[in-house]
């Protein structure tokens, strides 16, 4: 039998009755004959209202034990989904992260996966069991609860199919698919029926909120073909309508029709950008002053150096908004002084809007028509990053829905 990984989030778990139409929904494939692993996250607001709790007590909470309670709302989830299972009959079993185990690095809230068990699992599946995991957690060598960070459950999913070599896996979430832009910007964007490994990497990292980053990567290292629908419809629905229905995201050379020009049209409000002035032209100044700033666990993202003058440059780049106020202090504390450089400024009120699409490899003036149809709107570019297949500005954050709804239009999104 053909095993098929079900990842279903916060609002397809949301409540008592939709839980009993996750199972509904489960059981339909389990009568079909697939073995079924799943993996839901926890309730709709349960985690932030456990994050919440511990900020209550303290500030700054202990990442160990930030871990351990946070790990409890999949817990619940898992036991619920089996309980509804089995009062439909089946056979079902739930299991929390360290009980398979999946086995993580130890860097609490953020952990990275390094091995998944799957003997247990599988013994289950073969004695007709629908398994039940909880995502977005693991163990490390210590026999420490892990989180994985925000949106863990994507990658918890896609890690469990890869490993056990499943067939399918399945994101279940409250959107039916990736569309070209998030429809609540642009209402006449059109939902995709593929998108490229690379492409939905691109979507992911470029602020795209229908898969964790994480969870893409992991399907494209694994080749593991990963569908987005919804989990609102019938969940009763055919099995035949429900297998083709959504976005699959799978592998270029797949496909043989010749990639639209531009997929989609990615932004990311959650931007800030500082900069640094004076810094002495010289070998391994970026190091000097990013090193500080990765070992402050911050991701940058956007980086641009100007031109030297007189021995002078400046530098700038762009990290989560979150982390704004922290990458300040590291640079003012631990890189102003200690390679002379002159005034350091930032701005948290920035947006990042990218056009994404693997057609670029082979069309000419896209970045043309970008900066082109942004002029026309008036909007300004602050920065600049290119690939083989995006093309990122960032540009002050009140422009960022104008510069979205304008690019669509521009390389003729809506259009089937």
């Amino acid at each position: 039998m053909a095993l098929i990984v079900h990842k279903y989030g916060g609002t397809s778990m949301g409540s008592t009755e939709r839980i009993k139409n996750v199972a509904k929904r489960v059981a339909k494939w389990h009568d079909a004959g697939y073995q079924i692993v799943v993996v839901p996250s926890a309730m709709s607001g349960e985690t932030n209202r456990i994050i919440g709790l511990a900020k209550e007590i303290m500030a700054e909470p202990d990442p160990r034990e930030l871990d351990m309670i946070a790990s409890t709302g999949e817990q619940v989830s898992v036991g619920l989904l089996s309980m509804a299972l089995q009062s439909l009959g089946k056979k079902a079993v739930s299991y929390a992260g360290w009980q398979v185990p999946i086995k993580t690095d130890s860097a609490y809230t953020k952990a990275r996966i390094s091995s998944i068990d799957d003997a247990k699992v599988k013994a289950d599946l073969a004695a007709g069991k629908i398994v039940i995991i909880t995502g977005f957690q693991g163990v490390d060598d210590l026999g420490n609860i892990t989180t994985l960070g925000r949106g863990g459950s994507d990658t918890s999913a896609v890690a469990i199919a890869a490993a056990m070599k499943a067939q399918e896996c399945l994101i279940y979430t409250d959107v039916d698919g990736v569309y070209t832009t998030d429809p609540r910007v642009v209402s006449d964007a059109r939902r995709l029926n593929t998108i490229t490994f690379e492409e939905m990497l691109e979507m992911a990292s470029l602020g795209s909120k229908v898969l964790q980053i994480r969870s893409v990567e992991f399907a494209g290292n694994y080749r593991m073909p990963t569908r987005v629908l919804s989990s609102l419809t019938d969940p009763l629905m055919p099995l035949a309508e429900e297998i083709v229905s959504g976005t699959l995201i799978s592998f270029e050379e797949d496909t043989n029709m010749e990639q639209a020009t531009i997929t989609g049209i990615a932004f990311n409000r959650d931007e800030a950008k500082l900069t640094v002035f004076g810094v002495p032209d010289k070998p391994g100044i970026a190091y000097q002053i990013l090193g500080p700033v990765a070992d402050a666990n911050i991701e940058v993202d956007m980086i641009i150096q100007n031109q030297s003058v007189e021995g002078k440059t400046d530098f700038t780049f762009t990290v989560p908004r979150a982390d704004y106020n922290k990458a300040m202090e590291v640079l003012n504390a631990s890189v102003k002084a200690h390679i002379g450089a002159g005034n350091i400024i930032g701005d948290a009120k920035v947006s990042k809007v990218s056009v994404v699409g693997v057609g670029m490899r082979s069309h000419v003036g896209i970045a043309s028509q970008m900066f082109r149809t942004l002029s026309e709107e008036g909007i300004n570019i602050q920065m600049i990053s290119t690939s083989e297949i995006k093309i990122s500005v960032l540009i002050d954050e009140k422009y960022m829905e104008l510069a979205v709804r304008a690019l669509h239009k521009a390389f003729g999104l809506e259009s089937a």
